[in-house]
């Protein structure tokens, strides 16, 4: 591999987490830089990120499948031979045989490619990414309540300056590490306030931690909020101006009083109105919530209790206060804001939009009737690839779904009935491994394109060194695959920038507005928060200050009522598992897999338990389990935590092979969002003395 020949300092963003902190790269070694979202810092990952640029393991040739094995092939080879399969598959199936899965860490410009590629040069509706298994639920709810889907409606420094946050269902001193400094002032004012049934680094801070029974957060949400109303606690000026629902709410709030609340989430009714005293009384606070509040099959409700909580409180849309959820994949806010989602386009315009259609496809030079409709949300996509209606071929795009998906084992045997299964990835992803084609691409530092923060800012990745001789960018992939599948030279760039202003056009008068965002205006490091409507707007770094973006300007309480997991304990699986990430590994592991400083430290799959558990199973400290739910097992080393609950195992789920966390997840799915119940599922727990 060649660096830069002067070997200058490049000022970038991080490859991992939406946090999207500052670095500096000088060939490949890493140094933090000051920025706002990580104040000079990195986690273990960030600062170990220099080691995938030079890993043997990178992929630098294509590969096809030939008896069975995997062979290498020139780029030439390796189009033409897609581009035929695919013709042949369309010819036969239609246009909806041949499907797209994109990936939250692809840039915008490989984002806003992908969704026109399969639109218009595969003209198929078959089209999802794996956000849909990150933010889909916090997107919904936030659309429902707000009329807008930003993570952060507010620059995340905002957060210095509350005296107290409640974070449900997030762990950020693992996920997400520099972000925690922005916490102090309501850690030191005795307002930190954590709600997760385990005690986590993240509740190790706090003043106040929750641990309710997996998946009964809608009915803490609504004790606390019941007590906030009982006690008088309720900002009624600004429920009675900013809002609309609160009576039809409340019906339902109302039968959740604390103590029932507490007979269901084993959170102490006192506990919960120490919560909402606590909130009330703070001259600034927050509530946020992540992955461990929305990945369920009620997680769009769930998230809706939190917000009817943060309305009844006066949060939102005021200035040093408000709600907001935590995007975890590194473009999670935009790579769901431009086309790669089964029923968006560009600019976060419905794909079902008359109005919406006819902008896009005025940008894209096509007829609007020729455009599909809303295709399969990501798992129904996943589930029906290889079967009668479904698809027969499959491009993956910036995805490991073997490893990532709900009941992967199924994933993996719906893979191997496609006719034709394309990935494109940096390394041997255990997805790359089934393909029947494998297309090396760049990876972070080798390519520019922006990235949009968890709090909504589009920033510029800057390319910081050259790439190795035969891998080229996934923008390369598409305008080759395009132009060889009949689209006409052009229609589909491979120059990062011209893909931006084109995405530029394409999201003008959308909710995400990226009109008036230039890269000469993100080189210059100006501070842009969408919407940007024109090449001079300042960019909208707090949004609902005025109005929130329903039509009448009013934010929506919406009635939710709590229903408990979709697989509740019993006889035969007695016990609860939840998934979640750790410090040193990122989403499925491929990446940081393969830095040596992080797999030392955690270099295999485990399972959390409590003694008392594992001893009921003949288990103790470092003894090989398995885990298993009605999907299939998991096999993990124990590690015996005394805070852990008696009824619930935790997995990490960055893990391959027989480790795999999603071996046993549940795929059942959120009405609204299609978001699957990563979160829990009924488990036994199994050892040399029996099943627990």
């Amino acid at each position: 591999m060649t660096v830069t020949a002067e070997r200058a300092a490049v000022r970038t963003h991080c490859p991992y987490c939406a946090l999207q902190c500052g670095m500096t790269v000088r060939g490949t070694e890493i140094a933090p830089r000051s920025f706002p979202a990580n104040g000079g810092g990195l986690c273990q990952k960030g600062w170990t990120a220099g080691s995938l640029l030079t890993s043997p393991a990178r992929l630098t040739t294509p590969m096809i499948r030939t008896g069975g094995e995997l062979r290498p092939a020139s780029w030439d080879e390796a189009l033409a031979f897609i581009v035929a399969r695919v013709t042949g598959i369309r010819a036969e199936h239609g246009a909806d045989a041949v499907a797209v899965f994109g990936g939250g860490g692809l840039t915008n410009e490989k984002a806003y490619l992908l969704g026109k590629f399969a639109r218009v040069a595969l003209r198929t509706s078959q089209v999802d990414y794996n956000g849909r298994f990150c933010m889909s639920s916090a997107a919904a709810a936030g659309t429902r309540a707000f009329g807008v889907d930003r993570g952060l409606p507010f620059p995340l420094t905002d957060l210095a300056g509350a005296d107290a946050v409640l974070l449900a269902g997030s762990n950020p001193a693992e996920t997400m590490p520099p972000f925690v400094q922005h916490l102090r002032r309501a850690r030191d004012a005795a307002g930190l306030i954590v709600v997760d049934p385990r005690r986590t680094p993240t509740a190790e801070l706090a003043s106040v931690h929750l641990a309710p029974a997996p998946g009964t957060d809608l009915a803490l949400a609504l004790g606390i909020l019941h007590a906030l109303v009982a006690d008088g606690l309720v900002k009624k000026s600004y429920v009675d101006t900013r809002t609309t629902g609160f009576d039809a709410m409340w019906r339902i709030a109302a039968r959740w009083w604390p103590e029932r609340v507490e007979r269901v989430t084993g959170v102490a009714a006192a506990d919960q109105r120490r919560v909402a005293a606590k909130l009330a009384s703070a001259r600034n606070a927050y509530v946020l919530t992540a992955r461990g509040t929305e990945q369920h099959a009620s997680g769009t409700d769930t998230v809706g209790a939190w917000i009817n909580l943060a309305l009844a409180l006066g949060l939102p849309g005021g200035e040093g206060s408000g709600f907001g959820c935590l995007t975890g994949q590194g473009n999670g806010q935009g790579g769901r804001e431009h086309g790669q989602k089964a029923d968006q386009l560009p600019g976060y315009r419905g794909i079902d939009d008359p109005a919406a259609r006819e902008h896009v496809a005025g940008v894209w030079g096509v007829d609007p009737a020729d455009l599909p409709g809303p295709g399969r949300s990501a798992y129904e996509l996943l589930d029906a690839l290889g079967t009668g209606g479904g698809p027969r071929a499959l491009f993956v795009f910036g995805s490991n779904v073997v490893v990532s998906a709900p009941r992967a084992a199924h994933v993996a045997d719906r893979l191997a009935a496609l006719d034709l299964l394309v990935v494109a990835d940096v390394v041997a992803s255990e997805t790359a491994l089934c393909a029947d084609v494998v297309l090396p691409v760049t990876q972070w530092a080798e390519e520019e394109g922006t990235m949009t923060s968890l709090e909504g800012r589009v920033l510029l990745r800057r390319r910081a060194i050259e790439p190795p001789p035969g891998v080229r960018t996934d923008l390369e992939v598409l305008s080759g695959l395009a132009e060889r599948l009949g689209q006409p030279a052009g229609r589909f760039p491979a120059d990062a920038e011209t893909v931006f202003t084109e995405l530029r056009a394409a999201s003008k008068g959308g909710v995400a507005d990226y009109s008036g965002i230039t890269y000469d205006r993100l080189r210059k490091e100006e501070p842009l928060y969408w919407p940007v409507p024109s090449p001079d707007h300042p960019g909208t770094p707090r949004l609902f200050l005025d109005r929130f973006g329903h039509p009448d300007g009013r934010a929506r309480f919406v009635p939710v009522d709590h229903i408990g997991p979709a697989e509740p304990p019993d006889a035969e699986f007695p016990l609860q598992a939840i998934t979640g990430r750790v410090l040193q590994h990122y989403q499925s592991g491929a990446q940081t897999r393969l830095v040596p400083e992080l797999t030392e430290v955690v270099p295999e799959a485990y399972v959390e338990v409590h003694p008392d558990t594992a001893a009921r199973a003949g288990l103790a400290e470092g003894d090989q389990a398995t885990v298993t739910s009605r999907r299939g097992a998991v096999t993990a080393v124990v590690r015996c935590v005394p805070s852990m609950r008696v009824d619930v195992v935790f997995l990490p789920f960055h893990f391959p092979g027989e480790g795999r966390a999603n071996l046993i997840t549940n795929p059942a799915l959120d009405p609204t969002s299609r978001m699957p119940e990563f979160k829990v599922c009924a488990v036994s727990l199994s050892g040399s003395g029996g099943a627990a």
